[in-house]
C-alpha cells in the first residue's frame, strides 16, 4: 500500500503538468477555460483550496507514510518515472485531441475509485478514513472532466485516421498506468 502511494504521488504531482501541456495546445479561449480547471482541481487555488495533490499527500499520511518521504520521490520506482515523464511529453508533444484522447480513462475512474477506497477501507483497517478524500473529490471531477474531454474528441475524430489515433493515445494512457504498477510491484518484491 505504501510503496503504490509513495509512487502513485509521482503521477498525481504530474499531472497538472500535463493538463498544462495540453492546455498551450488547446485551440480556444473556450477550450482553455474549460481545461484550466484540472489543474487547479490538482494544484488547489492558493487561497486556502486544496487540490488532489495535497488530498494525496493526506493519504500518504493515512497509510503511514512521512510526508517529507514522500515529497523526496526517493521511494519512486524508476519506471513509474519514466512512464510518467512519457505521458508528460506526449501530453507536450501530440496533436491536442490526441492528448485529449489520453485522458478518457477518467471514463473508467469513478468505478475504480470508489471500488478501490471501499477495498481500503476492508482490508487495511490501519488507515485512516480521513486520507481518502482524494477519492470522494475526484469522483465526480473525473465524470465533469471525461464528459467534457469526450465530447471535444467525438467531434475532432471525424475521420477514421484520427479516430484511430485517438483509440491509441487512449491505449498509450493504459499502458502508462500498467507500467506503474509494474513498476510499483517490481520495487516492492511482488515479481520476482
Amino acid at each position: 500500500m505504501q510503496a503504490w502511494v509513495s509512487n502513485r504521488y509521482y503521477y498525481q504531482k504530474q499531472i497538472p503538468v500535463k493538463d498544462a501541456a495540453i492546455l498551450a495546445n488547446l485551440p480556444s479561449a473556450a477550450h482553455r477555460r474549460v481545461w484550466i480547471a484540472r489543474i487547479t482541481d490538482h494544484d488547489g487555488t492558493g487561497d486556502g483550496e486544496r487540490g488532489g495533490t495535497a488530498a494525496w499527500l493526506a493519504l500518504a499520511r493515512a497509510v503511514g507514510l512521512d510526508e517529507s518521504h514522500v515529497l523526496s520521490e526517493r521511494a519512486v520506482a524508476p519506471g513509474t518515472r519514466l512512464a510518467v515523464d512519457a505521458y508528460v511529453t506526449f501530453a507536450r508533444t501530440k496533436p491536442w485531441v490526441e492528448a485529449v484522447a489520453s485522458s478518457l480513462t477518467e471514463l473508467f475512474g469513478p468505478p475504480v475509485m470508489e471500488r478501490r477506497a471501499a477495498a481500503i477501507v476492508e482490508r487495511y483497517p490501519w488507515v485512516d478514513p480521513a486520507g481518502l478524500e482524494y477519492f470522494r473529490r475526484r469522483i465526480p471531477l473525473a465524470k465533469r472532466d471525461a464528459q467534457s474531454a469526450l465530447t471535444w474528441v467525438l467531434e475532432q475524430a471525424v475521420t477514421p485516421e484520427i479516430a484511430q489515433r485517438c483509440v491509441e493515445a487512449l491505449e498509450f494512457k493504459c499502458n502508462v498506468l500498467w507500467a506503474i504498477l509494474d513498476a510499483t510491484a517490481l520495487a516492492s518484491g511482488v515479481f520476482s
